[in-house]
């Protein structure tokens, strides 16, 4: 079986891959110094309490924290006895390489949700993706990464804005009930709520005219399907984008390999 891991700035996502569905899927604060036997314990712990009994042969690991890349390697080494595919090394090879400038280096999770998207919905895509920042990813009509934009995270700009006045409070992210807020909670509520969908809807416009093609919208990450409740921002959410685009990857590599 496949182990996925996709470690973000915020958290860490394990999920095991049977070859046909995802058997469950765990999630972690993302800690760097966190050590590969803290990884095991906490992993098997949580694996034994799910009652899964998987032979773990193969993991992938997509990651846009460098500095933890080195536990996780030595954990799938130590304990899964693999040497795990790492999205982003020179020995990972993508179905399709991304068209950006030269020497850029392009995000793993960017081309993980590039290699997933294009995989369920063909070319042509704007993918967005709400996590620590919130980013949009262009996917051309043969798959390949294109470019895209990268905006403060939802969460990330309600700490700033907390940060930064004193006076106002942490608040949760929903969709207030209505536009004008009567009370501090209730107008940064909005503030955020209905100023992320204007920058979804902006944005997305803004590249859709400068494209000049057709392009579906996808939502993912943990606060996609709140934004959709606010206008008809995507065409489709997918939940587990990031995961697929690392099966996906993972595919093209074992393919590879036998050829």
């Amino acid at each position: 079986m496949l182990l996925c891991i996709d470690c973000g700035n915020t958290n860490t996502v394990f999920s095991i891959w049977d070859g046909q569905r995802f058997l469950c899927t765990l999630r972690t604060a993302t800690e760097h110094q966190r050590t590969a036997d803290q990884y095991y314990v906490w992993y098997s712990t949580l694996i034994e309490h799910h009652g899964i009994d998987a032979e773990i042969t193969d993991v992938i690991v997509s990651s846009t924290v460098p500095r933890v890349v080195f536990n996780l390697r030595v954990f799938s080494d130590r304990y899964f006895k693999t040497r795990p595919l790492v999205v982003g090394r020179p020995d990972c090879v993508l179905p399709h390489n991304p068209r950006v400038d030269f020497g850029t280096h392009v995000g793993p999770d960017r081309l993980v949700n590039t290699a997933g998207a294009y995989d369920r919905h063909g070319g042509d895509l704007i993918v967005v993706d709400f996590g620590t920042a919130t980013t949009f990813d262009v996917v051309a009509h043969d798959g390949a990464y294109v470019g895209g934009v990268i905006a403060p995270g939802v969460n990330l700009s309600l700490e700033a804005l907390h940060s930064a006045a004193a006076a106002l409070p942490h608040v949760d992210v929903t969709m207030p009930q209505k536009v004008i807020g009567t009370n501090t909670v209730a107008c940064m509520q909005s503030g955020v709520f209905w100023g992320y969908v204007g920058l979804v809807r902006g944005i997305t416009e803004q590249i859709r005219a400068e494209y000049e093609t057709p392009m579906k919208i996808i939502g993912t990450g943990g606060l996609a399907s709140l934004f959709a409740q606010g206008d008809v921002l995507f065409d489709t959410i997918e939940d587990d984008l990031t995961m697929h685009g690392l099966t996906v990857i993972h595919a093209y590599n074992t393919q590879n390999e036998a050829t």
